[in-house]
């Protein structure tokens, strides 16, 4: 009977040794990380380094960057603001009657005071109520309405949006069409009714001949404005009334005609990006997009300070200076806007905006340390 168990314990010691070999490969196998989690794993890393290296430069992480704003507002830009949330619109008016007909700053500051007044419109009914005919109540109402039509509307494209959605958004911007023609009567100099319009002829579908018309009332009393030339040429864009030619050749000429400091350079790269589908950054290095970059600079240094819409173009620049590997020029416009990313490109990337804004921030910090 030993005997018997000895040579049948030979016998199965291979089995055994095989069960055992299979138990440690699968064992192996379930433990070990997958090719997939191996890059993960290294991207994370590289990540965190960059984000250090963002850190050292004292630039700030995505929860601290704003997304409501491209840069800090003027301090009484933002009391004003302040002010009317409070329900008291007297600031809001000596804010755009001090502004006079700069109309570059009344632009965007009534912009600002019509997004409050879209949300909630107390304060202005009250300043239209001490002030019938003011034409700085009458525009941030024009404003306002076209503001909220997009609002109903919804971020999403037009085979998401409901049918009640739809309604609503173009009721709204029919209405807003006679708030639009009352600022103008009032303030006939001001082009920021006609402004506020571009986005109804966006909305509504206006034919391109009407659209033309349109530009001529702007054109007339503001040549070269960097809100209304960033508006028109969006209504161009092949996504909504136009096509990629027709973008092109809006904003090829609008740079060509524009004085150095005007932040026109701006539109090319707008064009290129709303119409780059491209998976690799080939399109990005073309002689002809190295040519704009360096033409969006030289605008940049030439501009007022000052200027409402600079850190737009900063924001581009940093963009497009990254993707042609010009890690320090791109470091250097990042630290002019950063904390604040309510700007192209990242302003398409909706709540993901500041995070995207921080990848690419801290790819360029790492690149540039790593090698400084």
């Amino acid at each position: 009977m030993t005997v018997l168990l000895w040579i049948l314990g030979i016998l199965a010691a291979p089995a055994v040794l095989f069960a055992l070999w299979l138990a440690w490969v699968f064992l192996k196998e379930f433990f070990s990380p997958s090719p997939d989690d191996d890059a993960e794993a290294a991207e994370a890393a590289e990540a965190a380094k960059a984000a250090k290296a963002a850190e050292r430069l004292g630039l700030l992480p995505a929860e601290r960057q704003d997304t409501e704003h491209a840069a800090p507002l003027p301090a009484d830009w933002a009391a004003a603001l302040t002010a009317v949330r409070a329900g008291d619109w007297r600031p809001a008016a000596e804010l755009l009657s001090g502004i006079g007909r700069d109309w570059e700053r009344r632009s965007a500051a009534a912009y600002l005071l019509a997004e409050r007044a879209a949300e909630e419109d107390e304060w202005l009914l009250a300043w239209e109520t001490a002030r019938p005919d003011d034409p700085d109540a009458a525009v941030v109402r024009a404003r306002s309405m076209v503001i909220l039509a997009w609002k109903l509307r919804g971020a999403r494209t037009g085979e998401h949006t409901t049918r009640e959605q739809a309604e609503g958004f173009h009721r709204t911007l029919r209405g807003a069409r006679e708030e639009i023609a009352r600022a103008a009567a009032l303030n006939p100099d001001d082009p920021t009714p006609y402004i506020a319009e571009i986005w109804v002829a966006l909305g509504l579908g206006y034919p391109n001949a009407e659209m033309e018309k349109l530009w001529a009332q702007i054109t007339t009393r503001a040549p070269h404005h960097y809100e209304a030339h960033f508006s028109a040429l969006q209504y161009w864009c092949a996504k909504w009334r136009g096509s990629e030619r027709l973008a092109f050749d809006f904003a090829e000429r609008a740079a060509a005609e524009a004085p150095a400091g005007s932040l026109l350079t701006a539109l090319p790269l707008i064009a290129h990006f709303e119409h780059d589908d491209s998976e690799d950054t080939a399109a990005d290095n073309t002689p002809r997009m190295l040519a704009r970059v360096e033409a969006a600079l030289a605008d940049a240094a030439a501009a007022d300070p000052a200027h409402p819409r600079l850190p737009e173009l900063r924001h581009l620049l940093a963009f497009y200076l990254h993707l042609q590997d010009r890690d320090e020029a791109a470091l250097e416009q990042f630290k002019l806007v950063d904390g604040h990313v309510n700007a192209l490109p990242w302003r398409y990337r909706g709540d993901g905006m500041a995070r995207h804004f921080c990848q690419v921030r801290n790819t360029v910090a790492h690149r540039v340390t790593a090698t400084g």
